[in-house]
């Protein structure tokens, strides 16, 4: 009995030394503050998700390579979850209700405007009846203008120009072109596709009344494998110029088409200027396909020039090419309302988000804009461009190792951008 008392007490005294001896270094990790991503991770639209998570990712890396999260308590890192909606409204909504059980307060989506709405609603409900649990929702490409008009919410925020915003930005450039009379309009059968169509033809009647829309079509979304036969009609109309909002693979299937006809109209985009588009229209996009965006890699500056460089260099696959300031915005802007706000309730960093101001120091003098407090709409510049061959003026950098880059068309102030709003925002 006294040897086993013995050695039951040196065994307890070895557990109470080790456990003085833990050092400071293994105390344990900060939670993190965590961003739920929702969006197609899987499916027709992986390439855009996949992209857009590296652009997050990238941002958190910043952030949490200058010591995180700044809060009372303490600096917190910041983490990026992957919430695979595999492109479907309804895989959203699980994956929203899988990051409210996971206690995740941020969540970002924006491949798709009707699913930015259908989070939207599900998110306004939630935080009526669950004011615990309540989630903020940060929209960094869902475009369709309702969301920041009529459908606007107090937990929603956009930090892309919404559609009419780059629109009326487009179609300013093919207004002034007078070697094109005829124009052919085609989008994908859902919110944001039918209203680029709408809102093109009735922007055309007022600024160009002589042009002749010779064809309208909206096709099913992410189902289309050959476009064969939609760009044959456009050849078959005569169409000088084709007007699109179409993204991800239906953009890039459509102009491989287009290429495949020998198609010579010119293509006015909201996302010609990435994922593959340039290298799958090859020389035949040179002077014809225009994009509209809040900056591209030919913007100009030391400043970009340096920031862009910088991503190249974490990620060096040309097929990864794929940065957006309005997603690096977005992310510093977040950590910035948290910092003011000194905690994470979403209540409060909504209030700090309101009206914030964005100068460009955190990417090192890059972009500006402002939140615009009255309806949650990010107010920044625009910039429509024009592909060219990489080397001839203005294009410095290629996009995606094709070979092919953009050069300024037209710059537009975030003054010029602003438009009015119908919001009747509603607060808790």
């Amino acid at each position: 009995m006294k040897n086993l008392l013995t050695n039951t007490l040196r065994a307890a005294l070895g557990v109470a030394l080790i456990g003085l001896s833990v050092p400071a270094a293994a105390q344990p990790r900060p939670e993190p503050v965590r961003l739920g991503l929702i969006e197609g991770l899987s499916g027709p639209f992986a390439n855009a998700g996949e992209a857009v998570h590296r652009n997050l990712a990238w941002a958190a890396e910043r952030v949490n390579a200058r010591g995180g999260v700044k809060l009372p308590a303490g600096a917190r890192p910041l983490e990026i979850v992957r919430l695979d909606s595999k492109g479907q409204t309804e895989e959203a909504l699980s994956m929203l209700r899988s990051a409210i059980d996971q206690r995740i307060a941020f969540v970002a989506q924006g491949n798709s405007s009707a699913t930015a709405a259908a989070l939207i609603d599900a998110i306004d409900k939630h935080n009526e009846r669950d004011p615990q649990r309540r989630v903020l929702f940060l929209n960094y490409a869902a475009v369709e203008p309702s969301l920041t008009n009529e459908r606007c919410s107090f937990w929603h925020f956009r930090f892309d120009a919404h559609a009419d915003m780059r629109l009326a930005a487009l179609m300013d450039v093919l207004a002034e072109d007078r070697s094109v009379d005829s124009v052919y309009l085609i989008g994908q059968d859902y919110s944001f596709g039918q209203h680029v169509v709408r809102r093109s033809r009735e922007m055309l009647a007022q600024r160009r009344p002589d042009l002749k829309i010779v064809g309208e079509e909206l096709h099913p979304m992410g189902r289309i494998k050959d476009f064969l036969p939609y760009v044959a009609k456009i050849k078959a109309s005569g169409a000088q110029a084709v007007v699109t909002g179409n993204w991800g693979n239906d953009l890039t299937l459509m102009i491989k088409a287009a290429r495949e006809v020998g198609l010579q109209a010119k293509f006015y985009t909201f996302y010609g200027n990435a994922l593959g588009v340039p290298a799958a229209i090859g020389e035949a996009g040179v002077g014809r396909v225009l994009a509209v965006a809040e900056w591209h890699p030919n913007a100009g500056g030391v400043a970009s020039d340096h920031f862009y460089a910088a991503f190249r260099e974490r990620f060096p696959r040309a097929a990864d090419d794929y940065l957006h300031m309005r997603m690096q915005a977005m992310v510093e802007m977040l950590v910035a309302a948290i910092e003011r706000a000194g905690a994470t309730d979403p209540t409060q960093v909504a209030r700090a988000l309101e009206g914030a101001r964005f100068d460009g120091a955190a990417l090192g003098g890059v972009h500006q804009g402002v939140m615009r407090a009255a309806d949650h709409q990010f107010i920044q510049p625009l910039y429509v461009s024009l592909m060219q061959k990489a080397g001839s003026g203005g294009v410095r950098f290629d996009n995606e190792g094709s070979g092919y880059g953009f050069a300024t068309v037209r710059h537009l102030s975030a003054a010029r951008t602003e438009q009015p709003h119908q919001c009747q925002m509603r607060r808790p």
